[in-house]
């Protein structure tokens, strides 16, 4: 019989097999979800693929406990657990995620305490740089022997779908002029092709290597179906700004068959370069091991500044405390002990709001989150004024280990300016464009089913990109569960006056047109806001989007810009020939 720490190790990675190859299962039913318009199943698969992993972990938990029985799960014993696991690594076609799901399952059985750096692995065992070799190549090759047409014609036609194609002689002819006029060099170049298709939402997008005299380019197409199940597609992006948009950290996970991710995310790099390692990883689906390098990058950020944590720019939460580390890309959000009277939420509702974030598609206006235990900051690295705002805040979430200030619970959450400091000083140009982009986000929200409760400005940021993204969600509410009512007259010019309501007011009541009092309060901002988005003023507007809901309506908001749209670029061409999206 192996020794009990052998056995525990082997079953630690039977139970990641079984997660990953349910992963894998429920991903491969992508295409045909896609094919068949099953809209309402893609967004159960994919809340059904978040909760796999936390669900495997728990069961491999209590396995361990049964196997384990009285005895104890003292130091040593882990240490060897640990280099039984170790070995059975090399050559494991996931062995980083196999390492982080074993750092699961040690703090699943410890309660997030004891974590010591020689019992886990912080940082891989193996090497990083050759990844196992998929089975299947990861992509194909084409050459333009026969021209540029004939190649995009050949990879449409090499793709897995089976719907037909509405116009493909059409699309073909859109891809290859797009390519000629940004790239004069096209002639030089050639084409690699992932051999799988990224699933998300109501899109499945083709994602290519365009290789050129002058270095990679992305090349992503997003092929849609329509109404009566044909397929087309509706631009082509080849800049990195817009690949890293449509990889973003405010969209959903991507649905992208990957039996060996590491060597997918290395595939992706040259063509999102600037994208980390975790958000690539991320941004396929493996988020609980994006997690794990998202912490790496935070101890290489430490290690490569002496910079003091200090609290993040912007109006003070009422809710969260938020700081950062000047230098990393994230921002650290904790519950406070404590909520300013007029928020009447508990910390398990903002929890549960946040975990709902997580399942929920993001539409790309609301940014991803990743939840530690534990976490730990260097107590010299903490600036004087945010370790007084901690102890006034958080208390009853720190406590002090050696030289280490320990937070029971905090989110790390990507770093965007906040929209009202962006908007303070603010050209006229980028003025129009953010409040545009903010309308934009409610509306997109609105359609996913998400109300964000508190609008303020204060409350979205803008991304390097221009792109504004929602971050405070204590207040969310499923659009179906709120009634918005239009104010009702005044009875008497004494009502208008008072600073209360002279009419009822439900739990669930919202009244839009109230909204323009605190978003309007400045002028300039005040006036465009409602010239570009007049609608979120209105009960009608918002009762409508219930409708379309209610009645199974879901939104397929685009990750690209309408001015890129093959019918807007070519117009002239398109009066004839429209497409209807399901």
């Amino acid at each position: 019989m192996p020794p009990r720490e052998s056995l525990i190790a082997h079953t630690i990675l039977q139970g990641f097999d079984a997660q990953y190859g349910r992963f894998l299962d429920i991903t491969a039913g992508a295409q045909q979800r896609f094919e068949q318009a099953e809209w309402q199943a893609v967004q159960h698969a994919m809340k059904a693929r978040i909760h796999l992993y936390d669900h495997h972990v728990r069961l491999v938990a209590d396995q361990l406990r049964v196997l384990n029985g009285a005895a104890s799960w003292d130091e040593i014993f882990w240490l060897r657990v640990k280099d039984h696991y170790q070995s059975l690594l090399p050559g494991y076609p996931r062995h980083e995620i196999a390492e982080s799901f074993f750092n699961s399952v040690y703090c699943r059985l410890h309660g997030h305490t004891d974590l010591k750096p020689d019992r886990l692995f912080i940082f891989s065992s193996q090497s990083q740089t050759a990844p196992v070799t998929p089975l299947r190549p990861l992509s194909r090759h084409y050459q333009p022997e026969r021209g540029w047409r004939a190649l995009v014609d050949q990879v449409l036609g090499d793709l897995p779908l089976t719907l037909p194609w509405q116009h493909r002689a059409r699309d073909v002819g859109w891809i290859v002029r797009h390519l000629q006029s940004h790239f004069p060099r096209l002639d030089q170049g050639w084409l690699e092709v992932n051999s799988e298709l990224f699933y998300r939402n109501k899109t499945a997008w083709l994602v290519a290597r365009l290789h050129l005299p002058e270095g990679i380019f992305p090349c992503l197409l997003p092929i849609q179906r329509t109404e009566t199940g044909e397929l087309w597609i509706d631009t082509c992006l080849t800049d990195v700004n817009d690949a890293s948009i449509v990889f973003g950290f405010a969209r959903a996970y991507f649905m992208i068959y990957a039996p060996v991710p590491a060597a997918l995310v290395a595939w992706l790099q040259p063509i999102l370069p600037g994208k980390t390692l975790a958000e690539r990883y991320i941004a396929i689906g493996c988020q609980k091991h994006g997690k794990t390098e998202s912490y790496r990058e935070y101890l290489q950020a430490l290690a490569e500044s002496d910079t003091a944590f200090e609290i993040a720019p912007g109006v003070r939460g009422m809710v969260m405390l938020v700081f950062t580390l000047p230098g990393f890309d994230w921002v650290f959000k904790v519950i406070k002990d404590r909520f300013a009277p007029q928020k009447e939420v508990t910390e398990a509702q903002v929890r549960a709001c946040y975990q709902q974030v997580k399942e929920h598609d993001r539409v790309g206006r609301m940014a991803d989150t990743q939840a530690f235990e534990q976490f730990a900051l260097p107590l010299s690295r903490i600036s004087p004024a945010l370790l007084t705002e901690l102890h006034a805040c958080v208390a009853e979430k720190l406590h002090i280990e050696d030289d280490r200030l320990i937070i029971r619970h905090l989110w790390l959450e990507r770093r965007m300016q906040p929209l009202n400091l962006y908007l303070a000083q603010a050209s006229d140009a980028e003025r129009r464009h953010a409040i545009e982009e903010y309308g934009h986000a409610i509306k997109q929200l609105a359609a996913a089913n998400i109300f964000p409760g508190d609008m303020l400005f204060k409350n979205f940021g803008i991304t390097r990109h221009g792109r504004v993204i929602f971050y405070d969600y204590d207040e969310i509410r499923p659009m179906q569960e709120l009634n918005f009512r239009e104010v009702p007259a005044a009875r008497y010019e004494e009502d208008e006056l008072s600073a209360e309501p002279w009419y009822s007011v439900g739990p669930d009541d919202v009244f839009p047109e109230t909204f323009r009092y605190a978003l309007c309060s400045e002028a300039v901002t005040g006036a465009l806001l409602l010239q570009l988005h007049p609608e979120i003023f209105d009960a009608r507007w918002w009762r409508a989007q219930q409708q379309r809901l209610a009645h199974g309506h879901v939104e397929e908001v685009i990750a690209w810009r309408q001015t890129q749209r093959f019918s807007v670029c070519y117009a002239a061409e398109t009066v004839n020939d429209r497409c209807t999206p399901a």
